[in-house]
């Protein structure tokens, strides 16, 4: 590994805008929604029944985009109840872009929030230090597995605290996509912190199986366009380039040979397909469903 390669964590703004230009070039909150709009309202269907309060948990809530988009099919599927949500995002940046959309959202009015700065892990620890552990009606955990230490723990953590007839939704990528052969393959020429580590949807069932803990998965197609990251020199397909790489400055700072055998990869049917002239890169997630 070249000595110049740093991760992509090391510069917070660069990462921040990393996964903007993501969101813009992919399918990713779309695919998202899709599965709120199609899946969700069965699974939540009878998350409140006989309850005068509904207890929501998001673990890794970012800016909330995803979040409020869960909170409305919940109001639809029971109008009217109220419902406490508790957020654990560890960036105060995000946090503060939650609040400022809550502010300007309406038909919130029976919904409580709480903003927990901390990771998961934080939060888990300071609940264990409680006596009495608090119990959800659903919790979820959207792209946020790859940044636990302990993700077996961590799942079992959290399955230990639904109530009756409650649920966990988790996103990861799908083991099915190009994310599971651009790690297996090139993971270990990339610059690795222990922030983040490489789990799909294949690595998650297997530790729900190991566990006991009953659950059901659902694959959804999503695309990301890396067209512009076959362009040289390109500004966008640059940092597209650091978030498929985890790497700061991927395309100055890497060996040009390890950039061509990743970019010759990237346009074979395995990773992408090419259609309309555009390289979409395979960003399928999977929705893994928990029952209590």
């Amino acid at each position: 590994m070249a000595s110049s390669m740093k991760s992509l964590f090391s510069d917070h703004s660069r990462y921040v805008e990393s996964f903007r230009r993501f969101l813009n070039n992919s399918t990713e909150h779309q695919c998202m929604q899709q599965f709120m709009d199609e899946k969700l309202p069965g699974m939540i269907a009878r998350i409140g029944d006989t309850k005068s309060e509904i207890k929501i948990l998001s673990i890794g809530g970012g800016a909330g985009e995803i979040d409020l988009h869960i909170l409305s099919k919940v109001q639809a599927q029971y109008p009217g109840v109220s419902i406490n949500t508790e957020v654990v995002e560890p960036s105060a940046e995000q946090i503060t872009k939650y609040k400022e959309l809550v502010a300007k959202t309406s038909n919130l009015k029976n919904i409580k929030f709480t903003w927990h700065k901390e990771t998961s892990s934080e939060y888990q620890n300071r609940m264990m230090e409680k006596k009495e552990l608090q119990k959800w009606d659903f919790i979820h955990m959207i792209q946020m597995l790859y940044y636990v230490k302990d993700i077996p723990a961590t799942l079992k953590f959290f399955h230990s605290l639904l109530a009756t007839r409650a649920k966990i939704l988790i996103t990861v990528v799908s083991g099915t996509s190009g994310w599971d052969k651009l790690w297996k393959k090139y993971g270990s020429h990339l610059p690795r912190e222990d922030l983040c580590q490489y789990v799909t949807s294949s690595d998650l069932m297997q530790m729900l199986d190991k566990l006991r803990i009953k659950y059901e998965c659902y694959d959804l197609l999503s695309t990301m366009d890396i067209s512009d990251c076959l362009i040289d020199g390109n500004e966008n397909g640059d940092l597209l380039w650091d978030f498929l790489t985890e790497t700061c400055n991927f395309s100055t700072t890497a060996p040009p040979d390890l950039k061509a055998e990743i970019m010759k990869d990237l346009q074979k049917p395995e990773f992408s397909v090419k259609k309309e002239g555009k390289v979409l890169f395979n960003n399928s997630l999977s929705f893994i469903v928990v029952e209590a």
